[in-house]
């Protein structure tokens, strides 16, 4: 097993840094899996701060963790490692990988989760992680690589371990990317779909917000016609409402109740916005 001595020997030459680790995961909160990570990350460097972004990504969702990711990063301090883990390909041929960009890191699995990230902060250099003396140990858990790998990797990252001490380089290029659909322009306006659905069953589309500002627009999906407004107070309680989300993106809502359980739309589900009420 790995341990904390070869850490020692670095903290001799300069102190630990105190760095921010975000981590994410389909792993819920009814196991000790997220504890188990905490703890390996704080054996490691007790000194990190640990921000959880989320452990409710629907179980091997991985475009639901893209989305989250894609949405959270920008929100923390230059030099952050983010630790993502939905992981349906655990203990496969599937790479463990890291990921320097603009921001800061990318640790996690190479499956595309990462590909949002990226595709609004490029790549900088990208590693396989292949250097055993920053897992937890040599043989990893063919189940768990959060704990053996990602998180022991992330703490040492963190803690100012160089970037490409940290396995093999590889070119970003080769890094699994997302099919994820684009909207795009018709004659009776922008169609899209629904990309995520959020804990108060808000419809979130991947349209973006900014094609609709300034405008009086509608959106059609499932048979129905909603107006496009502002606030949810817009609208009575009880009606649905579509609207610029706080991450940029128009999604669809009820005031005060759930849009996915009462309106029955569903992820992928395609909708169009158009300044037209076509159903009316």
């Amino acid at each position: 097993m790995y341990t904390n001595q070869n850490l020692e020997a670095s903290q001799r030459q300069k102190p630990l840094q105190t760095s921010v680790i975000t981590l994410l995961s389909d792993f819920g909160d009814h196991d000790v899996y997220v504890g188990v990570i905490k703890g390996v990350i704080a054996q490691i460097n007790p000194k990190l701060a640990v921000v959880d972004l989320t452990h409710q990504i629907p179980p091997q969702n991985i475009a639901a963790g893209r989305f989250c990711l894609m949405n959270a990063y920008a929100y923390f301090p230059v030099g952050t490692v983010h630790v993502a883990v939905v992981d349906p390909g655990v203990g496969s041929r599937r790479r463990a990988i890291a990921v320097e960009f603009a921001q800061g890191f990318l640790v996690g699995p190479d499956n595309g989760i990462f590909s949002g990230v990226l595709s609004q902060s490029p790549a900088i250099a990208a590693v396989e992680l292949t250097n055993l003396n920053y897992w937890r140990t040599p043989k990893p858990s063919k189940t768990f690589h959060g704990r053996d790998i990602f998180a022991p990797v992330a703490a040492h990252l963190a803690s100012g371990v160089p970037f490409k001490q940290l396995g093999q380089e590889i070119d970003p290029a080769t890094l699994v990317q997302m099919n994820i659909s684009s909207c795009n322009q018709t004659a009776n306006g922008m169609v899209g779909y629904i990309q995520y659905i959020d804990h108060f069953g808000n419809l979130v589309s991947n349209i973006p917000g900014s094609y609709v500002q300034g405008k009086t627009w509608y959106v059609q999906v499932a048979g129905l016609t909603i107006p496009g407004c502002e606030t949810y107070a817009d609208v009575e309680v009880g009606e649905a409402i579509a609207l610029v989300g706080s991450h940029g993106w128009i999604e669809i809502a009820i005031n005060s109740a759930n849009a996915h359980s009462q309106l029955q739309i569903n992820l992928q589900d395609e909708l169009l916005v158009s300044q037209t009420e076509i159903n009316k």
